[in-house]
């Protein structure tokens, strides 16, 4: 008995047609398209004009005093007495340049003189219309200072009654160049910041920081998490402890850091020396290393750097903590139950049940965290100022930009933030988030 096999080619079966849309449904997409457009844009603008603003400003050789372009200043005196009819007195216009570097061209000064005063000399940069006054100068160097003088006299019902030339305040006009829109473009910012021996060792301090500080504010969290999984009484009053460190203003938590491990009247110090663990104070945010003797060998610890780590750790953990805790309570009570049944001890079914089911939920806070710790300023500026080894790169921004006055400087460190954390988040995406999916 023989059986036939109906074969079909390939060719024989028809794609599937792509569904299109009807009228009704394009004019519904593209209503929802201009709906949504301004909302795209603000978006788009609050996210991008920084980030754009922060690259042109990293390529420009721009000083903290650049912000405020060149600006021609006058000030009005006058010399002589202009109350006495037929007397000759001056009035001085005196200009300068607001900066030290650039220059101010077309610069024009106009005033308007008092009904009564006749000008008998005037400067050559000058001309009179009337009461009116104009002075023309072709270019203002950086730094520079001139004057300008008129020569006048007053008629007799001036000086019975006298008004101040000085009442009409005078006005100063010119064009100058602004560094910031200018097409003036350098790399010395990138070249200055990288051929830097500083800034190697503050890349470092900032990849220690971030990695220790967010790994101790994961396990801190999930040992949080472990422990407030089970019910018992008062367990509402400890989670909400907990939760102290993360709500609380930076600035007290880290005041009172600062006066708990101060090396003089701190508490932990005293604590410390009665317990015989050292003679003096330690200056925890101040001392860079300490010297640790190991069998012989002697370790300098990042003593300043650890303490920021720990307390970064601290801080942080009960954001960690509360996702950690609503996963946990998510895995069904029957694989614990039947893993006892097993005869699992608990460090097995954490580490075949819960752990496993909780690598998802590691993995973003992991990456979240690397993100906000290696962009945190404030803590590390309140505790130690970037000082004693604690300086990163947020910090040094702040010091390129501000302390030394170079925003270019400062511009191109907080590009080369940028650059680090999106080659880390490409990387996490394409290696670890993939594993998770």
């Amino acid at each position: 008995m023989t059986t036939s096999h109906s074969t079909q080619t390939p060719s024989a079966t028809a794609p599937p047609k792509k569904s299109k849309l009807g009228p009704m449904a394009r004019r519904e997409a593209k209503l929802a398209l201009w709906m949504l457009a301004p909302t795209f844009l603000i978006v788009m603008g609050i996210v991008l004009f920084p980030l754009l603003a922060n690259f042109w400003i990293s390529v420009k050789p721009v000083k903290l005093s650049d912000l405020r372009p060149p600006t021609p200043v006058v000030s009005e005196r006058i010399r002589g007495d202009m109350d006495v009819a037929g007397e000759e007195f001056r009035i001085q216009y005196r200009m300068r340049n607001s900066s030290q570097t650039g220059a101010i061209d077309d610069v024009v000064l106009t005033d308007t003189l008092p009904s009564g005063i006749t000008v008998t000399d005037i400067d050559p940069a000058c001309e009179i219309t009337g009461q009116n006054v104009t002075c023309r100068l072709d270019r203002l160097e950086g730094g520079d200072r001139q004057r300008l003088e008129l020569k006048a006299t007053a008629n007799a019902d001036f000086a019975a009654n006298p008004v101040s030339p000085r009442d009409s305040e005078p006005t100063l006009t010119g064009t100058s160049e602004n560094i910031l829109t200018n097409n003036q473009f350098t790399l010395d910012n990138f070249a200055r910041i990288f051929d830097s021996r500083e800034f190697w060792s503050v890349l470092w301090v900032t990849i220690a920081y971030t990695v220790f500080g967010t790994l101790g504010a994961l396990v801190l969290g999930l040992f949080a998490a472990q422990i407030l999984n089970k019910p018992f009484k008062g367990r509402s009053i400890i989670r909400g402890l907990f939760l102290f460190p993360y709500v609380a203003p930076v600035i007290a938590v880290a005041f009172t850091w600062v006066i708990l491990l101060d090396p003089f009247n701190g508490t932990f110090n005293a604590i410390l020396q009665r317990m015989n663990v050292t003679d003096a104070g330690v200056n925890f945010f101040g001392q860079r290393a300490l010297p640790i003797d190991i069998f012989g060998l002697t370790i300098e610890f990042p003593l300043a750097l650890a303490t920021v780590i720990a307390f970064e750790a601290w801080r942080y953990f009960p954001l960690s903590f509360l996702f950690i805790l609503a996963r946990m309570q998510s895995i069904s009570s029957d694989m614990y139950e039947a893993a006892e049944v097993d005869g699992a001890s608990p460090l097995q079914q954490f580490w075949h049940i819960s752990l496993p089911q909780l690598l998802g939920i590691l993995s973003t806070l992991f990456l979240l965290r690397f993100i906000w710790t290696f962009n945190k300023f404030d803590d590390i500026f309140l505790l130690t100022g970037g000082a004693a080894g604690t300086r990163t790169l947020t910090v040094d921004v702040y010091e390129q930009g501000f302390a030394l006055s170079n925003l270019g400087a400062g511009a191109a460190v907080a590009v080369a933030i940028f650059i680090l954390l999106l080659v880390f988040a490409v990387f996490y995406f394409k290696f670890v988030h993939r594993e998770d999916q």
